[in-house]
């Protein structure tokens, strides 16, 4: 008999995950008939010349490899033919085959104690190592020792290394964004510790369905409305394995394998907006509704993903033919392209300048919009960083100072 249904959901989508870590550590075998000097230059050619580059939020996520699903998406069983690469994931680690260490980051709720069984039951199937990283952020009575026991639970499913991290949390952008702030810093400190490939988060589809709303009740763009990626940071070091399961699935999952979880009591508090969206707003919306607004708001989600993704690839070819031989941007150009590319190549310049982008809104961003179609000889714009766009001779200048 195998595992209850929603165990098998969860470990099959950390399997996918681990074994995409791995495609990324295995090289691909040589193309018949070449010989491994010319491999070597061919190489060596793509390097110098600008081959594509892996990308990271809040760009475009990364390549899909052809013929492989989307990351993070549910596809059908992999085909039994097994090639050089598929073998390596079955075969033990060896001298010249390093086995990679991925970082699970738990609180102790169900969605990531569920995430943490899986990785410790998946990734020694695999030859990857399994750890865990658990953040005390200080903000409730007693939190230090939530935060060891979490460490021993993550102990007792296998998992090594093992980290509990107490963490100081400021005030900017309030106390959601700042506690995330200092969890992410120290999730990088200690993958960078450790030397760990990737860090899973617990993030599920019902997280997702919250951002998108989030986003849209912000007024943001596309790229809000797209939420999170199931790869993003430095490299690709966040992986988002469960984006597509729902938190009842996570849940059930940890009841049946008798896994004890630990509910935050800010999850519950009025006082947060992402509380009083997930206990009032979402469930506002299934009665008016109808059940399915989750997974409709998940697909959004995909959907604005890879229009977004396809709108930054053509601001970059934009920006390109955009410029002088001085590097500005000539107005004449920008002027012709259309509005959502425009803006993209304008933000981009802005965040190149010298603009943090996490302070950059699109009312700057449409400010500086209206020195290309509204010019009228105003003056120069002042932006986030100490940024200045200005508009001289046909020519826009963004730089700092």
């Amino acid at each position: 008999m195998g595992p209850h249904p929603a165990v098998a959901a969860i470990r099959l989508a950390v399997r996918r995950v681990l074994n995409d870590i791995l495609d990324e550590q295995t090289p691909a075998p040589p193309p018949a008939g070449l010989p491994r000097p010319e491999l070597q230059t061919a190489h060596a050619a793509q390097t110098a010349y600008g081959a594509p580059e892996r990308h990271t939020a809040p760009g475009p996520r990364p390549a899909q490899l052809p013929g492989r699903p989307p990351l993070g998406v549910p596809t059908p069983s992999r085909t039994p033919a097994r090639g050089p690469r598929a073998a390596a994931h079955d075969a033990p680690p060896g001298p010249g085959r390093p086995s990679p260490l991925v970082l699970v980051a738990c609180s102790g709720g169900a969605d990531s104690m569920a995430l943490a069984s899986a990785l410790a039951f998946e990734a020694p199937k695999l030859g990857i190592r399994a750890g865990g990283i658990t953040v005390d952020h200080g903000l409730q009575p007693g939190s230090d020792l939530r935060a060891d026991e979490v460490a021993q639970r993550l102990r007792d499913l296998g998992l090594d290394p093992v980290d509990a991290v107490a963490v100081t949390v400021g005030r900017d952008g309030g106390p959601e964004a700042a506690a995330r702030d200092a969890r992410y810093a120290a999730l990088d400190a200690a993958a960078d510790r450790h030397g760990a490939h990737a860090v899973l988060l617990g993030h599920t589809r019902d997280d997702q369905a919250e951002t998108v709303l989030l986003g849209l009740a912000r007024g943001s763009g596309i790229r809000s409305l797209s939420g999170m990626a199931a790869v993003s940071g430095a490299g690709g070091r966040y992986r988002r394995p469960f984006l597509h399961i729902d938190r009842q699935t996570a849940r059930k999952a940890c009841m049946v394998q008798s896994l004890p979880v630990w509910d935050d009591p800010h999850n519950a508090d009025p006082a947060y907006t992402r509380s009083r969206l997930r206990h009032e707003g979402l469930p506002a919306l299934e009665k008016a509704l109808g059940k399915g607004v989750v997974e409709a708001l998940a697909r959004t989600a995909q959907l604005s993903r890879d229009d977004a993704d396809a709108l930054d690839v053509w601001a970059g070819q934009a920006e390109a033919t955009a410029r002088d031989d001085a590097g500005c941007l000539e107005c004449a150009k920008l002027h012709d392209l259309p509005p959502a590319v425009r803006r993209r190549v304008l933000r981009r310049a802005a965040i190149d300048a010298g603009a943090p982008a996490g302070s950059l809104f699109a009312r700057h961003i449409e400010e500086v919009d209206r020195l290309i179609t509204g010019w009228r000889g105003q003056g120069a714009i002042n932006l986030p960083g100490k940024v200045v766009a200005r508009r001289q001779g046909g020519r826009l200048v963004i730089r700092q100072g």
